[in-house]
């Protein structure tokens, strides 16, 4: 029994219960998996469990390219908080303008007008709703691509498994090979200028796969030539996971709306958002009622957005995430070749977005426990179940590198004795 006390005055085998009870089974079932730990406190880039536990916190989907609590981001949001934690709705709301501001200044030019929402999911169902708005009523995403669960999102997240539960879904959706430009290209010549292409800079639930090159670049002029309305998903590669600002600079590309969230939120509170041109956002403009949400724009949500931008810009955290990217690839790609080439297809990434493939799905469980073994949390890769997703913070420092790399050097050393 653990009768630590932690939170609210319940011990850690209470919260268990309590998630056994009132939450999913399943995810009670997963968290057995790796000993049930439970989460007590978090700081840049590690985690502390109610056992005393200090883990580097390499995975979080994403959220934490910050870090976890950044004292500039707090600091933001208590004071708003004191001040004014969410607002009437009905007068005009300063922190949400400045937010707007701030994420418009580092955007791709072009993309002034901004809808926010909690998660990257509602992100995606403004996208949908913008584009039917114009008449493109016609969806196109990419197989084994990733954009969320509610049931607009859902119907572009191609993958059969999250999908049939909950059908029918939206109709007239279609999903092509990622990096298959001919592919696109038919599916959007069947139409009548009526589609909408939504697609991901790198598939990241897929697995980190990266597109071949030129390819993002390709898909927007198909758009051009065919009146297509193209949207980006930048929900887990926006604001520096790749080692740059957006996976669209890198391609040089500008959608007609692009996709926000996950590092958005400072890893203090959710947010996400929609950016788009004022072309695209021109129904939205014309009736601020056609698409709205309560929590839209809260005061402490946008406290925290226009902190974190503040901080990837003055920490320089995007370059550094190239810089860190770089040598951790680098590392993890040595390390995978000494001590496991029969167990590792392929380490690929860009940025602080980087992919570990095992030859199939039970090695990538048991990678997973490993790390955990070593104090190192990871992600698995929804849609592909052999990938493990390694993301850091931008703010990892030289000896969390080398316990990270140590970890995967010690983790597939043992894998590589039982398999």
């Amino acid at each position: 029994m653990n009768t630590s006390v932690i939170a609210d005055g319940i011990s850690t085998d209470d919260a268990i219960a309590l998630h056994r009870a009132h939450l999913s089974k399943g995810r009670s079932q997963l968290a057995a998996m790796f000993g049930s730990l439970v989460e007590q406190s978090a700081s840049g880039a590690r985690v502390t469990t109610t056992d005393g536990q200090e883990f580097l916190n390499c995975g979080g989907y994403g959220v934490f390219f910050t870090g976890a609590g950044h004292p500039h981001i707090v600091a933001a949001v208590q004071q708003q908080a004191e001040r004014q934690a969410l607002s009437t709705r009905l007068f005009l709301d300063p922190v949400v303008g400045l937010a707007a501001q701030a994420l418009t200044s580092v955007a791709p030019a072009g993309l002034e007008r901004v809808h926010f929402s909690g998660s990257g999911t509602e992100a995606t169902e403004t996208a949908i709703k913008l584009a039917r708005a114009h008449g493109k009523r016609r969806l196109i995403s990419m197989e084994n691509g990733y954009h969320g669960k509610t049931v607009g999102a859902l119907s572009l997240t191609a993958k059969s498994f999250y999908q049939d539960p909950f059908r029918p879904l939206l109709p007239d959706v279609h999903h092509v090979p990622f990096g298959d430009t001919a592919a696109l290209a038919a599916a959007l010549a069947s139409g009548d200028g009526d589609s909408c292409v939504v697609l991901e800079p790198v598939q990241s639930e897929a697995g980190v796969i990266m597109p071949p090159p030129g390819y993002l670049k390709e898909v927007a002029a198909l758009c051009r030539k065919h009146s297509a309305f193209l949207v980006v998903d930048e929900v887990m590669t926006g604001l520096g996971r790749l080692g740059a600002w957006w996976g669209c600079d890198l391609a040089e590309v500008r959608p007609d709306v692009l996709l926000i969230g996950k590092a958005l939120s400072g890893g203090v509170v959710p947010v996400a958002a929609a950016l788009a041109t004022p072309e695209a956002f021109a129904p939205f403009d014309a009736d601020p009622f056609l698409h709205t949400s309560t929590y839209s724009g809260a005061p402490i949500a946008m406290a925290a957005a226009r902190a974190t931008i503040e901080v990837i810009r003055d920490e320089q955290l995007v370059d550094r995430a190239a810089e860190t990217g770089a040598r951790l690839l680098e590392g993890l790609r040595a390390i995978a070749a000494d001590r496991a080439p029969q167990l590792v297809r392929e380490v690929r990434g860009a940025g602080l977005l980087i992919g570990i493939e095992l030859v199939d799905a039970s090695q990538a469980g048991e990678l997973l426990l490993e790390l955990v073994d070593r104090h190192v949390v990871v992600n698995h890769s929804l849609n592909a179940h052999p990938v493990v997703r390694i993301t850091p913070p931008a703010v990892i420092a030289p000896d969390e590198e080398t316990q990270l790399l140590e970890a995967v050097d010690g983790a597939l050393a043992a894998m590589a004795k039982k398999f």
